[in-house]
């Protein structure tokens, strides 16, 4: 009888320890007593890779980890030619290990591709823990619809820097403040986005500090980005921010849309989207529950905004719904001292929310807020529909100058409807100082059976009205809609309408 040497190749050495086992042996015995015949011989050696192969798929009860690829769109500014997964850093989505340095080394990584062609991180699924880290231009932060950025509680995770210019202090306290989770300055092309993944700021720790008086510099924001032109932040849900979410600043064409902004209703200075000294912005189809405003206008604050002098202007605001019971749905200051021109805010939702749009001003403030157009506005259960503060207080210290009085002039209110109102309007100019070219046209406003009975209170005021139901007070009088025109709301595109949105595409991993 003849034996024959069987020569196996392309076995994975982990599987070599198969040769040992009683399973192997048996074969090996059945193989002595076959090799007379050439065609069980085959049989049996076809059945021996065949075991030897499954079995090396499932070394010590463990099947190997493969994956393959997904081609996932998105909108963007400007799509990527390089990408890389936080995953390639040492980025580990626990929920427990501190991601910090990977989300740093990435960034700084990727950075080197800002002149060919820009760059993308992609964030996947996971709960991945850090600290705050910058970003870079021509640059794109993905984050997975299963994603889930998770804020460190350590204050050592935030560095301190220093207060904004435009401001002179910080907002929780005088000096420094903690910079931003995500921040960046002096940038190019910034795109966050994704697939609705969560940021969640883990903001009670921060809250409490504040409630306690315990905080030696401001709290950090969600996002920061300053000095920095062309941004787009979309298709993200932001939750738990220690303070304020979305607060870009000194930057110029700013694109935020389908943004969800989640935070208790009685949290701190947790405003929504607070667009600062910016031109150019672009603010629509977002939803957002607030403990404060949830978009708030600025441009600086008393005699540091007024040196700075950098205003707000060009703004567009559309398919926002808000719900905030002790806050505005859009507020104009009270840090307008570097000037807010040119809003234009349209078909707007706000629910169970303190008042519709407020402006908020003192003596000391200077600048100005001016050419305002509102339309298209639903409110239901609202303590305000129309409220303007000319007495608004808080400064930064005392030398703000009490002869810079600021300028509220050209706002138009027009086709709003609300139901379960407290107050129509309480509109307060400053004396010596009124507000003047108030328009409100085709509003219509259901009382709430616990109304006030003064439901329009107006002092140092002017302007005009037309088809306001109830008619607001004497200093609004009514012109009689078939004698003029509706409150203005400019036809012309603002710039930021012009800014092209193209379909980009990166690759996921799928496991």
């Amino acid at each position: 009888m003849e034996l024959s040497i069987i020569t196996l190749t392309n076995i994975p050495v982990n599987s070599l320890s198969l040769f040992s086992s009683p399973f192997f042996y048996i074969f090996s015995f059945q193989l002595i007593n076959l090799t007379s015949s050439l065609q069980a011989f085959h049989r049996f050696f076809l059945l021996t890779i065949v075991i030897l192969t499954a079995l090396s798929n499932n070394v010590n009860g463990r099947h190997k980890i493969q994956h393959t690829w997904e081609t996932v769109q998105y909108s963007a500014i400007n799509c990527r030619t390089h990408s890389a997964y936080l995953t390639d850093f040492g980025g580990i989505g626990d929920g427990t290990t501190l991601n910090t340095n990977a989300f740093r080394t990435a960034v700084d990584h990727l950075s080197q591709f800002q002149s060919d062609g820009g760059s993308l991180l992609y964030v996947p699924a996971g709960k991945w823990l850090t600290g705050s880290f910058n970003l870079t231009s021509h640059f794109t932060l993905y984050l997975d619809k299963d994603a889930v950025l998770l804020a460190s509680q350590d204050e050592n995770d935030y560095p301190v820097i220093a207060p904004l210019p435009s401001y002179g202090r910080g907002r929780d306290a005088e000096g420094g403040r903690f910079i931003s989770l995500i921040f960046g300055t002096n940038l190019t092309d910034v795109v966050i986005t994704g697939e609705n993944g969560t940021i969640d700021g883990q903001g009670q720790q921060w809250w409490d500090k504040f409630h306690k008086g315990e905080l030696k510099f401001t709290r950090p924001y969600l996002i920061e980005i300053m000095h920095s032109d062309k941004i787009q932040i979309s298709s993200l849900t932001l939750v738990n921010s220690p303070s304020w979410n979305l607060h870009p600043i000194y930057s110029s064409n700013i694109i935020i849309q389908g943004i969800t902004i989640l935070a208790p209703v009685r949290s701190p200075n947790t405003d929504g989207i607070n667009p600062d000294s910016c031109i150019n912005t672009r603010i629509e189809d977002c939803y957002i529950v607030s403990g404060d405003d949830c978009i708030a206008v600025k441009s600086g604050w008393d005699e540091y905004g007024v040196a700075f002098g950098m205003p707000t202007k060009q703004l567009a605001i559309r398919r926002i719904t808000c719900i905030s019971p002790t806050s505005a749905t859009i507020a104009l200051g009270s840090e307008m001292s570097g000037g807010i021109q040119d809003v234009r805010a349209e078909d707007i939702v706000a629910i169970n929310t303190e008042s519709a749009v407020r402006i908020k001003t003192a003596v000391g403030r200077g600048g100005y807020v001016k050419d305002i157009y509102v339309r298209g506005m639903t409110m239901k259960t609202m303590k305000y529909v129309f409220w303007m503060t000319g007495d608004y207080g808080s400064h930064p210290d005392n030398n703000y100058d009490p002869n810079a009085l600021p300028v509220i002039e050209n706002i138009n209110y027009r086709d709003m409807v609300a139901e379960n109102v407290t107050i129509g309007g309480k509109l307060a100019g400053i004396s010596g100082d009124p507000f003047t070219g108030i328009c409100i046209s085709n509003v219509t406003i259901e009382m709430a059976p616990k109304a006030k009975k003064l439901f329009w209170n107006c002092t140092d005021i002017s302007g005009i009205s037309s088809g306001v139901v109830p008619q607001p007070c004497d200093l609004l009088p009514d012109q009689k809609t078939e004698y003029v025109s509706p409150c203005n709301f400019p036809t012309e595109s603002l710039p930021i309408d012009d800014m092209e949105i193209q379909t980009c595409s990166c690759r996921k991993k799928i496991y």
